[in-house]
């Protein structure tokens, strides 16, 4: 069965997916002939497609995405910055794994969350409305908690767990990943609205993580399940990238959510790794910022764009 996919560039020059500016070039069909043209499969409809979708966020959308064992990859606005939010849990849990792995930590290490870990009203956590005098969680569960509901407090309580955000930069580092920047708490985040601007990421550099997890990089297959097991978990972002997919499609993802200050989202994201039909596995990354939109339609610019990803069957050309 072909990958339900349609653009191919290079976009990775090695296995750590290495971010290169696209070109256009010529579309070819598999035996090397110039590709017909067919209004499912040219590039230049896809292209207008994404974008079309794309405009309906009256905000700033990147896309970056491609399919792991072949590197048929696709994007749009893939370099640019946007603020991460709670898509920044992923490497902090993966940053904890790695500790784990190291003897640091341990899985059923118990932890004291007490009322000062607690993150601002209005931020999520589920921990704090559940034990507001505080309660003692096991790293295990505070992964779950972070990953799986996306839980402000138990993420900062693991970062701090770690060493602070500079330790989860290092831990991207280690992994070539440059263009995903980590330097505030949530608890500080949800302070001032302008840090949540300093905490970004590329699409290009969500992706690159997603292959490092996918490929075990620098971690044990047990860690990989673990992490994977709680994405797929996942309870937010329902209607996001696995909003409009075939029911039963495995998506393993970590989204991202900010409020709004007048009419304006900063955040809206979703990240994560579909399993396609064929058994492949695609690595995607949809991030809408600064939207004027409201939140279903945010929600279902990023459906949309994973189901017309999701739906090509042949390979094309370069998107910008």
């Amino acid at each position: 069965m072909k990958t339900r996919f349609l653009i191919h560039f290079a976009l990775l020059t090695n296995i750590a997916l290495s971010c290169q500016t696209a070109t256009s070039q010529k579309s070819t069909a598999p035996n090397g002939n110039s590709a017909q043209k067919n209004e499912n499969l040219n590039t230049t409809d896809l292209q207008q497609q994404l974008e079309q979708i794309a405009a309906r966020a009256n905000g700033h959308v990147g896309v970056a995405a491609v399919v792991l064992e072949s590197g048929e990859s696709v994007s749009l606005n893939a370099q640019d910055h946007y603020p991460m939010q709670s898509v920044y849990k992923l490497p902090i849990g993966m940053a904890v794994m790695k500790q784990v792995e190291a003897g640091k930590l341990a899985l059923e290490q118990q932890v004291s969350v007490t009322a000062n870990d607690f993150i601002n009203p209005g931020q999520y956590s589920p921990i704090r409305d559940k034990n507001p005098k505080g309660v003692v969680l096991t790293v295990s569960e505070l992964l779950r908690y972070a990953i799986a509901e996306s839980d402000g407090t138990a993420s900062d309580v693991l970062m701090r767990l770690t060493g602070g955000p500079q330790l989860i930069q290092s831990y991207l580092t280690g992994l070539d990943i440059d263009d995903w920047q980590i330097l505030n708490t949530e608890k500080e985040i949800g302070r001032d609205w302008l840090t949540q601007y300093r905490n970004w990421a590329t699409p290009y550099a969500a992706v690159k993580l997603l292959r490092a997890l996918h490929e075990r990089r620098g971690m044990t297959e047990p860690t990989k399940d673990l992490i994977l097991k709680l994405m797929i978990e996942s309870i937010p972002g329902a209607k996001r990238l696995k909003g409009l997919l075939p029911a039963g499609t495995v998506v393993a993802h970590k989204t991202g959510t900010s409020g709004a200050r007048d009419g304006m989202a900063a955040a809206t994201n979703d990240i994560g790794i579909i399993t396609l039909p064929n058994g492949n596995h695609l690595a995607i990354a949809v991030l809408v910022s600064d939207s004027k939109a409201d939140d279903a339609t945010r929600e279902n610019v990023i459906a949309r764009i994973a189901q017309a990803i999701w739906k090509r069957d042949s390979v094309g050309t370069v998107l910008r």
